[in-house]
This record gives C-alpha cells, sequence and structure tokens, in this order.
C-alpha cells in the first residue's frame, strides 16, 4: 500500500516522464525521416532561388518528353533533360523578375507569325499571313479541348499550343535578357591600349631551366595528412557529390554448346520434313508453295519472311555464293548468322535493274504519313485528283514540273521537279519500288503508298542483274529453360554464402568475375558492364542500406549480385580518391624548394654550370601568349620578365615545369599609336562572344538550388 500511496502521489511527475519519452520517440523518428516533417517535400522536386517545381508538373513534362524523344532514350536521359530545362528556366526568371521584362501581347503576336508566316494554313488568297485566321485557329484549339486539332497534317492541343507559345516567350525573354547584358558590356580605350600593349610589349630572355624531373619522385615523401591539408586549403578544387562503390558479379544467360546443337538440329525438322524430336509432322522447306506461310505460322521464325527480291551483294558474305547459286526451291542450311541460326530456300530469281531514276508527284490524303505538307482531303478526294493529273500528263509531260509545285507535298523533291535521281533497288517503299523496278523507261501511273497517292514516271533503268528472293526461318540462339534454371541456381547460391562470407573469395573459388564500380551518384543510370542499372543505383543510396550489404538484381540477360562497399557522403574528396591529383602538385612544390635549397649560384652561367644545363635564348616573349621556347607556357616566369629591367638578372623563379633564372637581355615596347578604338572594339567582341556560353553558368553557381530529385525517385 506504501509503494501504491507514492506511486499515487507521484502520478502527474510519471505522466509527464511517459508523455515526453513518447514525444522523443516521435521526434528521433521524424528526424530519422526529415522528409515527414513538411509534406511540400513529398510534393517539390526541387526549390530554385525561392521557387518551389512541383512533382506532378515536372513529371508530365518528362512524359511529354519521352513521347517526342522515342524509346531509345531512357527514362533517366529524358528526366534530366527536362530537369536542365527547368533550372535553366527558373534561373533567368529570377533575373527577368529583378530587371521586370516580360513578353506582351504584341510581341507574342510578332514571335508567333516569324515561324508560321510560311505556313498555308495561316495565309490569306494573297498569300499574305493572316492574323485572324491565327486567332481562329487557336479559339477553334481551345473549343475542342483536350480533344486535338491538327497543323501541318499532326495533331495538336490547346495544351500543346500553350507550351508552344511558352517555349517561345521563354526564347524571346532570356535572348533580350542576354542582349541587354552584352549591351552592358564595352571595351574601353584603355582596355584597348592594354590589350595593345599585352600583344605589342616583348622581351628577349636568357634563362635557365632547372625540370623537376630531374628529382625523382620516389624521393619525394608525400603522407597521407599532408594530401589531407592540401585538400583542406583548397577545399573549392575538391568538394565532391555524395557517391557509392560497388562491386557485383553477374551471371549470364548465355546459350551452352548443347543448347546451340538443339536449335540447330530443330531446323533440320523443316530441311528434312521428318518430325525430327517435333509432335507434329512437318512438310519439308523445299516442298511448299506458301512459303510465308510457312516461314511465318508453321516454322514461327523468328525473323518474318521477306517477299523482296535481293542481289547477290546483300547476303551475309561467307555464305553469299552457296545461297545466290542455289536452284529454285533448294535449300542451305543450317547455318550461323550472327545470333541466329537459318535455314534459307531460293524461292525465285529474276533479273532486276540495279538503279533507277524517277520523278513523282505526291497527293497525302487525311490519315496518310506526313512528307512535310498538310493533308487537306480524303482518300477518295485525293485518288481522284491523282487520276486526273494522270490523264493530264498522259497527254502532255511537259506539264509535270508546273503539276510538283502545284500540287506536291514532298519537300525532298519539289526543288528538283518531282526528281529522285540515281537510286538502288529497295530504298523507297514497297508499292513504289515495285512500279518503278518492274516497270519500263517512260511508264508512268499512280501508285498507291502509306504517304499517300503518288503519280509516278519511270526516267531511267541501268542494266539488268540476277537477284533472288529468299525464304528464310531463323531461330535466335537462346539459352534453353535448363541453361536458365542453372544460372538461377548458381546466382542464388552465391547471393546467400556470400552474405555468410568473403564475397572476393567465394567468387575467386568459383572463377566468378568481381568488377568494382566506384564514384557511382545519386542520378547515374549505367552501371560499367551491365549497362543501365536504376533499381541498383537506388539501392545503393537507400538509407537503409549497409556498407557490406549484398542484393540480387535481375539485368538484361542474366543477374547481377551486388555488394555495398563504401559510402561517400557530400563534402571534401576523400584522400585516397583525391591522391592521384594531390600528390604531382606536392612534389612539385617540394621539388621546387628543394632546387631553391640548394642553389646557391648567382649568375646563369653559374647556375647552368652547377646544374650541368646550358644558357638558352627566347625571343620577342609576350604576356598575351605566355610561352618561353623550348620550356613551354609559364605564365608566372614571363609575367616576372616583365617585371624586370632590361640587363637585370631575376632570383629563382618556381615556374610549372621546372624552377627558373632569367635575364632580360632587351625590352621592345609596343608602338604607341594614336587610337586604340579598334582593339577597344576587340575587347568588346571579346567579352560579348562568352556571354552565351558562360553567364548561365555563372548565374547557376550562384543560384540556390535545393534538388530533391534522388529522394523522390522519380525515375
Amino acid at each position: 500500500m506504501a509503494v501504491l500511496n507514492k506511486i499515487r502521489q507521484r502520478s502527474l511527475f510519471l505522466i509527464l516522464i511517459i508523455a515526453l519519452a513518447l514525444f522523443s520517440f516521435v521526434l528521433a523518428d521524424l528526424f530519422r525521416n526529415s522528409d515527414a516533417l513538411s509534406a511540400r517535400s513529398q510534393t517539390t522536386v526541387a526549390t530554385i532561388n525561392g521557387k518551389d517545381i512541383d512533382r506532378d508538373a515536372f513529371l508530365q513534362k518528362v512524359e511529354n518528353m519521352q513521347r517526342r524523344m522515342g524509346p531509345s532514350a531512357t527514362n533517366t536521359q529524358v528526366m534530366n533533360n527536362v530537369w536542365n530545362q527547368e533550372v535553366r528556366q527558373a534561373v533567368f526568371e529570377t533575373q527577368y523578375d529583378k530587371l521586370e521584362i516580360s513578353i506582351e501581347k504584341d510581341q507574342m503576336r510578332d514571335l508567333l507569325k516569324t515561324p508560321l508566316s510560311s505556313n498555308p494554313e495561316f495565309l490569306n488568297e494573297a498569300g499574305l499571313f493572316d492574323e485572324n485566321k491565327l486567332n481562329e485557329f487557336i479559339a477553334n484549339l481551345k473549343a475542342i479541348a483536350p480533344q486535338p486539332g491538327f497543323l501541318g497534317g499532326q495533331q495538336i492541343t490547346y495544351s500543346d499550343w500553350v507550351n508552344y507559345e511558352q517555349n517561345l516567350a521563354n526564347n524571346a525573354l532570356q535572348q533580350n535578357y542576354l542582349n541587354l547584358v552584352k549591351a552592358g558590356l564595352v571595351g574601353t580605350v584603355a582596355e584597348g591600349e592594354l590589350e595593345h600593349k599585352l600583344e605589342g610589349n616583348k622581351v628577349d630572355i636568357k634563362f635557365v631551366q632547372i625540370p623537376y624531373t630531374k628529382i625523382p619522385d620516389s624521393t619525394i615523401s608525400v603522407s597521407k595528412s599532408d594530401i589531407d591539408t592540401y585538400i583542406k586549403n583548397h577545399k573549392n578544387q575538391f568538394e565532391v557529390e555524395a557517391a557509392r562503390d560497388i562491386k557485383y558479379v553477374e551471371f549470364k544467360e548465355i546459350a551452352t554448346i548443347d543448347d546451340e546443337k538443339a536449335i540447330e538440329n530443330s531446323l533440320l525438322a523443316f530441311k528434312t520434313g521428318t518430325d525430327a524430336g517435333r509432335e507434329d509432322a512437318v512438310a519439308s522447306f523445299s516442298s511448299v508453295s506458301n512459303n510465308a506461310e510457312y516461314v511465318n505460322l508453321i516454322a514461327e521464325s523468328d525473323i518474318k519472311f521477306d517477299d523482296r527480291f535481293v542481289f547477290k551483294s546483300s547476303l551475309p558474305a561467307k555464305i553469299s555464293d552457296s545461297i545466290y547459286n542455289l536452284a529454285e526451291g533448294e535449300v542451305y542450311g543450317p547455318y550461323r548468322d550472327g545470333d541466329f541460326f537459318k535455314l534459307t530456300k531460293l524461292v525465285a530469281s529474276k533479273n532486276v535493274a540495279d538503279s533507277a531514276k524517277v520523278r513523282h508527284i505526291l497527293i497525302p490524303f487525311i490519315g496518310s504519313q506526313s512528307s512535310g505538307g498538310p493533308a487537306t482531303q480524303t482518300e477518295e478526294e485525293a485518288k481522284t485528283t491523282a487520276d486526273s493529273l494522270l490523264r493530264i500528263l498522259k497527254r502532255n509531260k511537259s506539264k509535270f514540273p508546273e503539276f510538283v509545285k502545284e500540287f506536291s507535298t514532298d519537300r525532298g523533291s519539289i526543288e528538283n521537279e518531282g526528281r529522285y535521281d540515281w537510286h538502288p533497288y529497295g530504298t523507297m517503299v514497297t508499292e513504289f519500288n515495285d512500279f518503278e523496278f518492274n516497270g519500263k523507261v517512260g511508264d508512268i501511273d499512280v501508285v498507291k503508298t502509306v504517304f499517300g497517292f503518288h503519280i509516278v514516271e519511270i526516267e531511267g533503268l541501268t542494266g539488268k542483274k540476277k537477284a533472288v528472293k529468299l525464304g528464310t526461318i531463323a531461330k535466335k540462339i537462346e539459352p534453353s529453360e535448363t541453361t536458365t534454371n542453372t544460372v538461377f541456381r548458381d546466382a542464388s547460391n552465391f547471393e546467400i554464402k556470400s552474405g555468410e562470407g568473403d564475397f572476393e573469395e567465394l567468387a575467386k573459388s568459383n572463377n566468378y568475375t568481381v568488377r568494382p564500380v566506384n564514384g557511382i551518384k545519386a542520378l547515374d543510370e549505367n552501371i560499367p558492364g551491365i549497362g543501365n542499372q536504376r533499381p541498383i543505383v537506388r539501392w545503393a543510396f537507400e538509407e537503409e542500406a549497409e556498407v557490406g550489404d549484398i542484393k540480387r538484381f535481375t539485368i538484361s540477360g542474366g543477374y547481377a549480385i551486388a555488394q555495398l562497399v563504401a559510402k561517400h557522403e557530400k563534402g571534401l574528396m576523400s584522400v585516397e580518391d583525391a591522391s592521384a591529383t594531390v600528390l604531382p602538385k606536392i612534389r612539385k612544390e617540394r621539388k621546387a624548394k628543394i632546387i631553391k635549397d640548394r642553389v646557391t649560384a648567382s649568375t646563369l652561367e653559374d647556375l647552368a654550370t652547377a646544374e650541368n644545363t646550358s644558357v638558352r635564348t627566347a625571343l620577342a616573349v609576350n604576356m598575351k601568349n605566355p610561352t618561353i621556347s623550348g620550356a613551354g607556357n609559364e605564365p608566372i616566369v614571363v609575367g616576372t620578365a616583365f617585371a624586370l629591367e632590361e640587363g637585370e638578372t631575376s632570383k629563382l623563379i618556381a615556374g610549372d615545369r621546372g624552377v627558373y633564372m632569367i635575364q632580360v637581355t632587351k625590352k621592345t615596347p609596343a608602338v604607341t599609336l594614336d587610337n586604340y578604338q579598334a582593339f577597344a572594339n576587340r575587347v568588346e567582341t571579346q567579352k560579348s562572344s562568352v556571354v552565351n556560353s558562360k553567364l548561365y553558368n555563372a548565374l547557376k553557381e550562384a543560384a540556390d538550388i535545393e534538388d530533391n530529385r534522388a529522394k523522390l525517385q522519380i525515375q
């Protein structure tokens, strides 16, 4: 009871203790996940000079750019492109706001007029740009939004148009800003005179060079603490981003010799017509007439049947004679061609012109692929137009150039009267190619392709030679299920055992190659040897990932077992990483001191004798290009020469390539000019020329940029 009474008496104190403990637990969790303190950090990709870049808007731009760049661009590449655009825009907007400059409505119309002035959709009957047509087009786009309209035969939404206008305005604002900066950069007469003197003032010198290479690197002792001190004294040169070091072992799913033999044998079933291990018997390839169906459906070839004729030069060099000389219906193979085993049948042969010369008029229709001009007719209307023109041309071919200019939308040939000069077989789309190479000179007709209706006239054909049509059954060389299962088992075993022992030793005992990768950045995507591997990079930068952790990743064609080797936080470069850069600098400094300490000579001749070298001469040295003949670029040495009087000898000078003693033998001042304006103009031009390349980088460096891309894992 006494204990209970004491607890009751101190209940308020205990409640306070428990509350504080709970509060500290919550705080600790918040600090471990500091982003939880702010909902803003979860929706903001970055903050640049106080301006937030919204995550959803950013991702929408990434998606739009991905569509424009196509599948060949990786998500990281696309994201970085958008990021660079956003940073550039935000950095410049800070400057626009300070100067209070903007693009007004009248200026916007002028900006739109320039790129659209030649677009037929915005021209009046006189062929002049009509702003009313532009206004009507924009109003219609807005009215049907979010449904797209068409411009130049391409779909465009109102949102796309707004972005287009915004990009034009941004580019114009940026150019206006750059022009304002350039306008403030002048070359004064005093600067012009200095420019003239830097070039025109000359000195002739005698010098002795004691190269640093005379002292072996091995004699200079440099400790880790020396390198660390150098790094701290030159912090701006050694600041680095956060980075990770990993190592990995790759397990490749590669077809074995047995797998290749099985694939090769599977093709024999189609050559012989026996079952050859198949559940269903098949006719021999040589005996069938429907070759496309046999190749694509029955044999299930990994490369589909190609109905074109080809010349011998198009065949694989090693087997071209064997295939080209087959009789019709005869089969060659199986043979290996790159990553495939193939079985090839000569389906047909004929003599075909090697190249052709034609002219054409293209009449597109709505829905056909664009070839440069907008389509305004339906398919039926375009066919009617093409047939009408053909009837006229058959009576009077002299009208062809006139019709090309009036009706054709193929910009690639309009300037050449619709003509495509000599081009080889197979260059054009199938229908076009078949007409020109199956016809004869003088033939003219309408040909339909994916681009529209072409009125084609054959103007020339070269001499014919043998071409062949081939049917090829191709099977990609891939690992069997047994092989992939074995690779999976080996990778899994290595993952488990390496977590229990030494990663390197286990790999060595199994003859696996360990590949180290150092200095991975948070936004990197490529891992040398295995390509685009964002999952591995993200894992290495996870807060929970500890040095020594091991994880298996599925990669293209197999697996990678990776181990996190080291974490390098943002800050100064480590001694180990900086050694390659710092060691030569420290050695150079110490060699210079050793040389200076041992030299007692006060004349060039004495120094040359003492150091077993010679006195050399350099003539007409100037400050604009501080190079000493025979010694290289030495700005400190040249600067010292201009500070000496004629006949004066310097003390020892620590240069870039050695220690020097120099004597000025002659000083030739630049010619005095009545006017230095030409040189002042040159200085002004030099200043202006670097604005476009250097101004943005300077503004970006000075900007306050908080980058949350890696933290949000938006890739």
